[in-house]
């Protein structure tokens, strides 16, 4: 961290969520926070909500990931948290996801996190500044007994191991790279989830609800905000010694 009155963070994928808690939850513990988004209005929903500020970012556009940490950097004189939040999926069988899906499911949740990374690092490293990046993964990074989601898991995999090659490759600049791992996340995302999983057991969506709770020893679906303050713990000066890590926050629904 630096020692400006406030230190600045990036969010991606803010304008609901995960990303909305994160945002909120740095900017609660004195962060200037920028929340990004495809969606440029539900951005600036969530900045409004703090009075932190908000911009365009599609993640699977390099051009789009420089110039805005380039902007802020400008900005602010530097970025000291990089959160790489934005992400897809979508609930189908392994043999009838298409090469489409598969490309778009990497693009975001996978290359979308590679070019927000090299270009967080990049205005870290020019201006000097010890910064934090933080990538949102999932349990299913971890492990692949997760129902009709191969190519999401595939990504999600892919950001553990691009999280430990970043903090490798940016710890002479001391620059921390960490991932967290949430399990089932109550979002809008989940809400989509439920029903596509319904439809491909056929059974009632309040009965995939609960196979979930039932598989989270803590016995209750996640919240953003649990995610959110593990994130927060991750960019605070406590986590200092902390770096190429996939934390898992899930309420023991994963356990390694």
């Amino acid at each position: 961290m630096n020692n400006r009155e406030n230190s600045i963070a990036v969010v991606t994928g803010a304008g609901s969520g995960i990303g909305r808690a994160i945002a909120t939850e740095l900017a609660g513990r004195g962060f200037f926070v920028v929340a990004t988004d495809r969606d440029l209005d539900a951005a600036r929903e969530t900045a409004a909500k703090f009075g932190g500020g908000a911009r365009y970012l599609d993640v699977t556009d390099p051009d789009s990931s420089t110039l805005v940490a380039q902007e802020v950097g400008a900005e602010h004189g530097g970025i000291d948290v990089w959160v790489s939040n934005a992400g897809i999926s979508k609930m189908q069988s392994f043999v009838d996801t298409s090469p489409a899906d598969l490309r778009q499911t990497l693009a975001v949740n996978l290359e979308g996190i590679f070019l927000c990374g090299q270009a967080a690092a990049r205005v870290m490293i020019t201006a000097g500044i010890a910064g934090t990046i933080i990538n949102t993964a999932s349990m299913a990074g971890k492990q692949g007994r997760v129902p009709y989601l191969a190519d999401y898991v595939a990504s999600k995999f892919g950001v553990v191991g691009l999280t430990q090659a970043m903090a490798f490759e940016l710890a002479p600049y001391n620059i921390t790279v960490n991932s967290v791992c949430p399990g089932y996340v109550a979002t809008p995302m989940q809400d989509r989830e439920l029903g596509w999983e319904a439809g491909l057991r056929g059974v009632p969506p309040e009965t995939v609800r609960q196979l979930w709770i039932d598989d989270t020893p803590l016995g209750r679906l996640e919240t953003a905000e649990d995610v959110a303050r593990a994130v927060a713990f991750l960019a605070s000066p406590d986590a200092r010694f902390i770096t190429g890590e996939a934390l898992a926050v899930n309420g023991g629904a994963f356990m390694d």
